[in-house]
């Protein structure tokens, strides 16, 4: 019986060999684990004759085991292979029947299993707790139930299996014809096992359609016991990937608020800590563009799980998995699985005609089990072709597929054709997860008749996402549990091989209105407002379905507007590549289909225009304001709004290009423009307002870009909100102003804070944060707070990189500070290469003649000196110098800035006269540009009297030092790191640093 006591071992005292099913690997650890607590040593092995071997020879091979054998009793042990109830009962009545006492059972299933296997006397461990199932274990071996000492009791294990883990979300059901793949499941597994810490990746590669998505699952299932979080993650966009694993956030407990940015840096930082959890899985499905979402893969204790299509991956840190198709006995097994009545020789067959392609096979053999055709029949057909008058399916793909599909989608419109419609519909989302919640919460008038039947009526969508289910077209998202009117399923995933047959071939009239649906569908659904960074998350859900809707071709006003707005969110966000990508072609689009003049095409050319600028295109974004500028003014006068906004657009290029004086004429009367028509507190005023101070700054007017920027500042915490984007932009703005201006305790403490909520708001790798910490890390270089420059410097630089990539504006401009900091507290030889990098990146994007390249050629000439090529130095300064006067003017803080390090280099190749004028107007010319105490100011008098030195002058040069050192102490503070340097006699230089536009 059950309940009697007797020895565990008939062979081998102590020992039980566990056999289960790869499917239950779950309940397996956890019983193993149990009993290895109480000292019984436990082999664990697997389940899978191979079919070809008599189930009676298994079994009797099983017998060979050590001590007793203890069966874990599912659907899944009964079906390896698989095998019928008849053959288990001939089996079990042969091999167990007479010697039951070296078998013991549990059973972790309530589905009906075959008679004979009364024989085991199976402990039921369904239906209760991990306590209770314990004990009925313990029982059934005939072992104490005891309790465990308190050291063996506390030790972590294996979680029970019928507890799910704290946290999980996302996970697809578990596919319960899930076959073979137990080597690909293993390596995963060991290559996760082994990794060191932070180094936990795994990608699952392969071809579409080999089941990489179902491997993931099934390993989530097999091994979810071992994590406390297990989070599933779409990652084939970036933008849907962030925001999914944003809502991670609330899940792990974390306190962060409502705002996007905040709660994606709140789960990466918990992940990398592992608090509150560091046993935690992350599985990122589709991700086949590395270059997309690398930098946002999550390090730390845990483990990531990762299927695509691409290899690239191992260049990121990741083990690779190559996943196959099915080799043949998996294909067999698994069509036996799915279509019962096939014999062996006919699954064989099939899968040949299929190339072992898991995805078809599951398709066809669901269909083709419902169906009176024959195996010979249907291979017949693959063979021979389809006729006319079936749906026809793409010569893209490969003739097994084209023949295949269209059987299925005729078998498909012949039982439940809304399942069709449904079907082809969803192909004009993006593949992979498609919102029909956006479908079904558009009016019924505005959804065509057969649609609006199948939306409108749970029982008629019910019906035909369970026809697409079962024969594998769709799976249903995870939240949706069941299938019914409650739920209704909010999105389901197509399959991008299926996506693209489907798509490919259709009626001509299905495909113009069921893309004018989705069309108005994504329309209704666009939030309205793209500056609130709120709201991102619902643009990064819409964005990836505008190509596949074709809504550039659209003649609606409403999709028009989600166009322009979904094309803003992309500039505010940093999604720069892609919305240039979108904006070409929506100019080429929308220039055909509403000709070049139409006022959308104006709306249209500034947000392109402004991604354009985003990275560095100022002579292309110049020619494409400038054309609107001149026809709006033409047709509709200068004050028009339009024509001013076109305005706003071409003096920022002016900047871009180097062009200060025209940028800041332009931007003054189009302030003065705005003030009259729209008033002072009107928000494009007040942008007006903050480019006017921009221009100022590059100008050198450094108090007046405060006192503009102090005043945007201001009126924007009033109107809008201290959160919104452009308020914490004027933060920025405002900051650098103090800055530029050696108020350098005010700059620090705002910026700190901006940092902070820049974090929260806007995410930590958007460019804007990007842009507030590297001016909170000069604020710290500026004041002497090396290690803290170091650790921004460095981090801002790395992920500009990344994120926005080497060539882009932003970045030359970190690594350009990144650079003058190596020259004098790291390495010498980084500064070097990052500098050439930097001058070079300039000429490229700006030409010879531009102010930057000017700044940043002076400042390589200063690596150039610490690294004693003093001659190349000296000339290379001399050229800056008079590059620079040429292209903003000699009394320009950059101009004079250079005209301080020429001297210093004259001195070094020994012509101090001539540096001591030099630095001698420059002290003029700063004291007249920037006032006595500015620090430019303060470090020409240090260098002058350093060069009045160097004539033998003593007395004018300890006069000239004792001022400044006494300005210096006063201004800056008696120990701050300038005023130490000054009085230790040390020459001061000066850095150039590129400006924001």
């Amino acid at each position: 019986m059950p309940g009697t006591r007797k020895q565990v071992g008939a062979t081998g005292a102590q020992t039980v060999t566990l056999s289960f099913a790869g499917f239950n690997r779950a309940w397996a650890a956890w019983i193993a684990d149990r009993l290895e607590r109480r000292g019984v040593t436990v082999v664990q092995q697997r389940w899978d004759p191979p079919v070809e071997v008599p189930l009676e020879d298994a079994l009797r091979d099983l017998m060979l085991s050590r001590g007793r054998i203890l069966v874990l009793l599912s659907d899944w042990y009964f079906q390896v292979g698989p095998r019928g109830h008849e053959e288990w009962n001939r089996a079990l009545r042969e091999v167990v029947a007479p010697d039951p006492d070296r078998f013991a059972a549990v059973s972790v299933t309530t589905s009906a299993l075959p008679g004979a296997t009364s024989v085991f006397g199976a402990a039921d461990l369904t239906n209760v707790g991990a306590d209770e199932a314990e004990r009925r274990l313990l029982v059934r071996l005939g072992l104490p139930t005891d309790p465990l000492p308190e050291s063996a009791a506390v030790r972590p294990g294996p979680r029970y299996p019928a507890d799910t883990p704290e946290v999980w979300g996302g996970v697809p059901r578990r596919n319960t014809r899930f076959t073979g793949r137990e080597e690909l499941l293993s390596k995963a597994y060991t290559a996760l096992q082994d990794a060191g810490a932070g180094a936990g990746v795994v990608t699952l590669h392969g071809m579409s359609g080999v089941g990489k998505t179902q491997l993931a699952a099934e390993y989530v299932y097999r091994f979810g016991s071992e994590y406390d979080v297990v989070w599933w993650v779409p990652a084939d966009r970036r933008a849907l990937y962030r925001q999914k694993l944003a809502e991670l956030a609330p899940e792990l407990g974390l306190s962060t608020g409502a705002e996007y940015g905040e709660r994606l840096r709140a789960v990466r930082d918990s992940l990398r800590r592992g608090d509150p959890h560091s046993h935690w899985l992350l599985v990122l499905d589709g991700a086949d563009e590395p270059e997309q979402i690398w930098d946002l893969v999550p390090t730390g204790p845990g483990h990531v799980l990762i299927t695509s299509r691409n290899p690239e991956w191992s260049e990121h840190n990741s083990n690779l998995v190559e996943v196959p198709v099915y080799d043949r006995d998996e294909s067999v097994a698994f069509i036996l699985r799915r279509a019962p009545r096939l014999t062996r020789t006919e699954a064989d067959r099939l899968a040949e005609a299929l190339e072992d392609l898991p995805l078809l096979l599951d398709q066809t053999a669901g269909w083709l089990n419902d169906s009176d055709m024959s195996v010979e029949e249907y291979i017949e057909l693959l063979g021979g072709g389809i006729d006319q008058d079936v749906v026809k399916v793409s010569a893209d793909f490969p003739l097994a597929f084209q023949t295949a599909w269209s059987i299925l989608l005729n078998k498909l419109r012949d039982t439940v054709p809304e399942s069709v419609d449904l079907l082809r519909l969803c192909s004009f989302f993006a593949p992979g997860s498609i919102p029909v919640r956006l479908l079904k919460e558009m009016p019924p008038g505005e959804l065509p008749e057969q649609l609006s039947g199948l939306m409108n009526d749970p029982l008629l969508w019910n019906r035909a996402i369970s026809q697409l289910r079962q024969y594998s077209v769709v799976r249903l998202e995870s939240h949706e549990s069941v299938i019914d009117e409650t739920s209704a399923g909010e999105s389901i995933y197509l399959h991008r091989m299926v996506h693209q047959i489907v798509r490919k071939d259709m009626p001509e009239r299905d495909r113009e209105e069921f893309t004018d649906v989705v069309r108005r569908a994504l329309a209704s659904a666009d939030p309205g407002r793209p500056t609130d960074t709120r709201l991102w998350p619902g643009y990064a859900e819409i964005t990836p379905h505008l190509k596949w809707a074709d809504v550039l071709l659209s003649t609606d006003p409403a999709v028009h507007s989600l166009v322009l707005n979904c094309l803003r969110y992309m500039y505010l966000s940093g999604e720069y590549r892609a919305g240039i990508k979108l904006g070409s072609r929506a100019m080429k689009a929308w220039g055909e289909l509403l000709g070049e003049n139409h006022p959308r095409v104006w709306d249209l050319s500034y947000n392109y225009a402004n991604l354009l600028r985003a990275v560095g295109d100022y002579a292309g974004t110049e020619a494409i304001e400038r054309a609107a500028v001149d026809h709006l003014r033409a047709e509709r006068g200068p004050e028009d709004l339009e024509h001013l906004r076109a305005a706003s657009g071409l003096a920022a290029d002016l900047r871009g290009l180097g062009r200060y004086d025209e940028a800041h004429e332009m931007s003054a009367w189009i302030l003065a423009s705005y003030r009259e028509l729209l008033g002072e507190q009107d928000s494009r005023t007040l942008s007006a307002q903050n480019n006017l101070g921009m221009s100022l700054r590059l100008l050198g007017r450094y108090e007046e870009s405060l006192e503009l920027n102090r005043r945007t500042l201001e009126a924007r915490r009033q109107l809008l909100r201290a959160r919104h984007s452009w308020t914490l932009y004027s933060e920025v703005n405002y900051a650098t102003d103090l800055r530029l201006l050696g108020r350098y305790t005010e700059a620090e403490s705002l910026l700190t804070q901006s940092v902070r909520v820049h974090r929260i708001v806007m995410g930590q790798d958007n460019p804007q944060t990007l842009q507030a910490e590297h001016n909170l890390a000069l604020c710290h270089y500026r004041s002497g707070e090396r290690r803290q420059a170091a650790t921004l410097f460095s981090r801002v630089l790395e992920r500009g990189e990344r994120v926005l990539g080497e060539d882009d504006p932003l970045t030359m401009m970190f690594a350009a500070s990144q650079s003058f900091f190596a020259r004098e507290h790291a390495d010498i030889d980084q500064a070097r290469a990052i500098s050439e990098k930097v001058v070079q990146g300039y000429v490229d994007m700006l030409g010879d003649q531009h102010p930057f390249v000017a700044g940043t050629r002076g400042n390589h000439a200063l690596i150039l000196r610490n690294v004693g090529e003093r001659d190349h130095a000296y000339h290379l300064l001399e050229e800056v110098l008079v590059d620079m006067g040429r292209a903003v003017g000699e009394n320009h803080p950059w101009t004079l800035g250079c005209a301080v390090n020429a001297a210093a280099l004259r001195n070094l190749v020994g012509d101090p006269e001539s540096a001591a004028a030099l630095t001698d107007s420059v002290v003029t010319r700063a004291t007249e540009t920037l006032g006595r105490t500015h620090p430019l100011t303060l470090t020409a008098r240090i260098a002058h009297a350093a060069d009045l030195r160097g004539l033998r002058d003593r007395q004018r040069a300890d006069k000239v030092e004792a001022e400044a050192v006494d300005d210096l102490a006063t201004t800056l503070g008696a120990q701050h790191v300038h005023t130490v340097s000054a009085r230790s006699r040390n020459r001061p230089f000066w850095d150039f640093e590129p400006q924001m536009i």
